[in-house]
């Protein structure tokens, strides 16, 4: 008899046993799905902001190149400005149509009171006005 009680008490340990292990093992798979269909989120999310980034590198690029054209065009303007306000002293000079820009002259009023051409005034007026 004990040794019938030995056998059933081993028995239902054993059961015990292989169904903590069969729970066990179906937690882990399920932890591992979840954590499989975490990382696929991460991973699209890694894609994404990889994409981001190179829309900003090549951004920042052609913003750069765009800087560097503008200081190409306006690395000659001071010396031109300077041409132009030595250029007829007949005329008006350009120090005086700064001004007159200052005190809020237009593009019109310019070419005619200091016999600007109408670039000129254009360009006086850009260059002046603050």
């Amino acid at each position: 008899m004990f040794l019938e009680a030995a056998v059933i008490v081993l028995a239902l340990l054993w059961a015990g046993t292989l169904a903590f292990l069969l729970r066990s093992v179906r937690q882990q798979r399920e932890w591992v799905a979840q954590q499989a269909e975490r990382d696929a989120v991460r991973d699209r999310r890694v894609v994404e902001l990889a994409k981001r980034v190179d829309h900003f590198q090549q951004s920042a690029v052609r913003v750069g190149d765009e800087v560097h054209e503008l200081r190409a065009i306006l690395a000659p303007m001071p010396d031109k400005l300077e041409q132009l306000e030595q250029r007829d002293p007949a005329n008006l000079s350009f120090a005086q149509a700064a001004k007159l820009v200052g005190m809020g002259a237009t593009v019109d009023e310019l070419t005619q009171s200091c016999g600007l051409t109408q670039a000129e005034a254009q360009l006086m007026s850009k260059l002046h006005k603050s």
